[in-house]
């Protein structure tokens, strides 16, 4: 049933002509049902007329009455209804809540000056809401984010990054830019997985920036960094989760530390710390670093760290992106307790491309001059990281190992040893070829297991991961990103408004 202007059409029949049934209704009087008849001429035209009728036992013949004959009255008992046009009722609307408004202000004793006041216009509390709820309708809560990304995005239309337009598209034909554009939509899932993540690693980071303090201890800060990015991706099994362990290198140490059971390591106010964490969602890897400070004698090395030229970079062979990224850097000069130091790129740290469930894909995209000439490609995500150090520009491996990953490639391995048979089979269903560390083993229920993973790395089934260092006492700073390379733009998925 259709309501229109306080008119319900029932039904219709026959092609030339239509009969409905219509009942008005004036408040919550229901007054009696007319007849209106539709008649079409030859030239398609619609003519319509309608016919007052009394009930089934009252008919009679009335004479046809054209349909701007009816006119609805007031609304009075004995008199018979008429149609409202729907402005009218607008307006009495209007003048009855600006009726009820004055009366309130009255009821509050016109502290804001009268009536007039009471009725200027104010945000309705809908449109408040909105500016605070995510489009699902779930606010995030403060200052700990605890609903997860996909509660919080219902219909998975997650965040989109960076957009950075390719320059040679500017030229493409219509039909190009089309079929580019149909690509995108096949790859839609994918792109919507690595957005949740994106998302899920910026709520985190945003958190723990502010969390962090002076004589934490490590530990509590990773343990804190992740229980929090467990939350945010939702963390189910190997379908979505933590995609390698939280990195937090401290000063000389550039890359790979995470606290092992019983480090008793706290940060301090002095302290260079580099937070290199990863999240993903159906494997899709979002591998995002930061470095954290307290003391601004750091800016600087921070500054030369972040600022790369992104530009165009995506277009050249890789070596070229190293040189243009090392000019940058090596630019900045920074002053420490009164010694200035260049700083330097580190040579022997690199981005890479990322597949998934495959941190490290294959390519490399170094930092320095030098190296391949390979071309990034359609289609590729890549984590572009930069390493500034005010030491040698070279690191080594150094102190207890905590990360380790499942060789990519490895087939089947005879392995004699039931425990290291035991472990592989844990380290399969739970982190797959995602790297993991030893307190992530401990997490998890397993103990006495360092002689089964010792085994396993000798056996070339996992490999070992030991913390990068370049020389002790002086500092290091990392930021990184991961890109998507779609068909029509290039999509920076992990910038956030921090960095």
């Amino acid at each position: 049933m259709h309501w229109f202007t306080g008119l319900a059409v029932q039904s219709i029949t026959s092609e030339d002509e239509g009969y409905c049934e219509s009942i008005y209704l004036i408040g919550k009087k229901r007054a009696e049902p007319r007849k209106i008849f539709l008649v079409f001429d030859y030239l398609g035209s619609l003519k319509m007329s309608a016919k007052l009728s009394e009930p089934e036992e009252k008919k009679d013949d009335s004479p046809e009455l054209n349909i701007k004959d009816l006119e609805l009255s007031d609304g009075g008992e004995d008199d018979k209804p008429e149609q409202i046009s729907k402005s009218k009722k607008k307006r009495n609307r209007q003048k009855k809540k600006k009726e009820q408004a004055a009366e309130a202000a009255d009821q509050n004793g016109g502290a804001d000056g009268g009536g007039d006041a009471a009725t200027e216009k104010k945000p309705s509390p809908p449109q408040q809401q909105k500016q605070q709820k995510t489009p699902g309708g779930v606010k995030q809560t403060s200052p700990k984010p605890t609903i997860p990304i996909d509660e919080l995005f219902p219909n998975k239309n997650y965040p989109v990054g960076q957009i950075m337009e390719h320059s040679k598209l500017k030229n493409q034909k219509l039909d190009q830019m089309q079929e580019k554009k149909m690509l995108e939509k096949l790859n839609e899932d994918t792109y919507q997985d690595i957005r949740r993540a994106a998302e899920a690693h910026r709520q985190t980071r945003t958190y723990i920036r502010d969390f962090i303090k002076p004589g934490m201890s490590m530990i509590q800060i990773c343990e804190e960094l992740e229980g929090t990015a467990r939350k945010l991706i939702n963390e189910s099994g190997l379908n979505a989760g933590l995609a390698f362990p939280t990195g937090c290198s401290l000063n000389h140490v550039a890359a790979h530390y995470t606290p092992n059971a019983g480090d008793t390591t706290v940060i301090g106010v002095d302290d260079v710390c580099k937070i290199d964490f990863g999240t993903h969602v159906n494997g899709r890897i979002i591998d995002c670093a930061f470095t954290h400070t307290f003391n601004p004698k750091y800016d600087k090395l921070l500054e030369a760290d972040r600022d790369w030229d992104q530009g165009g970079w995506h277009r050249r062979p890789l070596c070229d992106i190293g040189a243009a990224i090392q000019e940058t850097m090596e630019s900045y000069e920074v002053e420490i307790d009164g010694k200035t130091y260049q700083v330097k790129a580190i040579r022997n740290l690199n981005g890479h491309s990322i597949d998934q469930y495959r941190i490290h894909a294959g390519k490399t995209v170094p930092i320095v001059k030098g190296g391949e000439a390979t071309m990034m490609e359609e289609g590729e995500v890549y984590a572009i990281e930069t390493f500034g150090s005010t030491g040698r520009g070279h690191v080594h491996d150094d102190m207890e190992t905590s990360h380790y990953m499942k060789n990519f490639f490895v087939g089947h391995v005879p392995l004699r040893q039931a425990k290291s048979k035991a472990l592989l089979s844990v380290i399969n269903q739970n982190f797959g070829t995602l790297a993991f560390c030893r307190r992530w083993l401990d997490r998890i229920g397993q103990s006495k297991y360092l002689l089964a993973l010792k085994d396993l790395c000798e056996k070339g089934v996992i490999e070992a991961y030991p913390p990068l260092c370049d020389a002790k006492g002086c500092y290091t700073a990392q930021f990184e990103h991961t890109i998507m390379l779609r068909p029509t733009c290039k999509e920076v998925v992990s910038r956030g408004d921090d960095y």
